[in-house]
């Protein structure tokens, strides 16, 4: 096991031809793969580790099979933050249990959906978390700082699959 909480984190942004970007962010969480797979698909720990800072997910809906959908509401916690809360909602693609999830993901913004693409590898401490996100518009990842965030996510996941 490691000493630092931040062994494995990484994250890479790459612009494309048409304005969108992929990021991709990372982290070694101490904990078997299939753990952490549950924990993309069970509401109570999607409640726990998808919010942003600020907000509480209030998770309306999650169809863990593939075809199936989920819907989440990010509510803002204070009143300054309110006014930023959101729905986001998608489709499961692909479900590998223990080794990859693959869904597509609308924040109703309008925009085309994203689509969001998670492997499990198994390392020495636990399991590799790679998050890759593709087609988000160049300006939404920067606005909301997407990276930053789902960095933060996978830091609360670590904490929520290693307790």
């Amino acid at each position: 096991m490691t000493d630092d909480p931040n062994e494995g984190d990484a994250a890479t942004t790459e612009n494309t031809p048409d304005e969108e970007r992929s990021i991709t962010v990372n982290r070694v969480i101490e904990a078997p793969a299939e753990r952490v797979y549950e924990a993309f698909l069970t509401p109570a720990d999607i409640a726990v580790w998808a919010p942003p800072d600020g907000f509480r997910a209030d998770v309306q809906e999650v169809e863990p099979e593939e075809g199936g959908s989920f819907r989440v509401e990010n509510v803002g916690e204070t009143e300054e933050m309110e006014q930023y809360s959101h729905t986001f909602q998608g489709t499961y693609q692909e479900l590998k249990r223990g080794e990859k999830i693959v869904w597509t993901e609308d924040s109703g913004e309008g925009e085309d959906p994203s689509m969001v693409t998670v492997t499990l590898d198994a390392v020495p401490d636990g399991t590799e978390v790679t998050l890759r996100l593709d087609g988000i518009p160049q300006d939404v990842a920067e606005k909301y700082g997407v990276a930053e965030a789902k960095e933060r996510s996978l830091e609360k996941l670590a904490d929520q699959v290693e307790n």
